[in-house]
């Protein structure tokens, strides 16, 4: 399966898994392929458990900016421009699906945990949020060979 050459990450609000994609897929390939992420909403601003946990890996989340697939179209992103959506959620694949019915191009869906609400305590809260983050990486590493790899 040949690399992409731009990947949509989708999620519910844009504010957890789908940046957490983005950041990783964006440390893990550089530059060798255009990368996005949205949400079917756009009504959350980014997790800071999201951008805790992706921060013990290095990869930076402070200045995600969440936004929706709405957002993107009235901003002039096109769907149908992007070679591969991968939808993190059920609620996200269902919307990604929709819009690219007239479109010739690949949506995936990886079921990946919300972490959101899910624990208690603060550790608690970072140990489901890292279950997400590793989910989402191991996923990625499958998909696209390891950091660096050429396809």
């Amino acid at each position: 399966m040949p690399f992409p050459s731009s990947v949509l990450f989708c999620c519910d609000h844009n504010a957890i898994r789908s940046p957490m994609a983005e950041g990783m897929m964006k440390k893990f390939y550089g530059q060798r392929a255009y990368i996005q992420s949205a949400g079917v909403k756009n009504d959350l601003d980014i997790d800071g458990f999201a951008v805790a946990v992706c921060n013990e890996i290095g990869v930076t989340l402070e200045a995600h900016r969440t936004r929706s697939f709405e957002d993107m179209h009235n901003w002039g992103d096109d769907l149908s421009s992007f070679d591969l959506i991968v939808a993190l959620s059920p609620a996200s694949q269902r919307q990604a699906l929709e819009l690219t019915r007239l479109f010739h191009l690949d949506v995936e869906y990886w079921p990946v945990m919300d972490p959101a609400g899910m624990a208690e305590t603060r550790e608690a809260k970072l140990r489901s949020y890292r279950q997400t983050r590793d989910q989402i990486r191991e996923r990625m590493l499958a998909r696209f060979g390891p950091p660096g790899h050429v396809a």
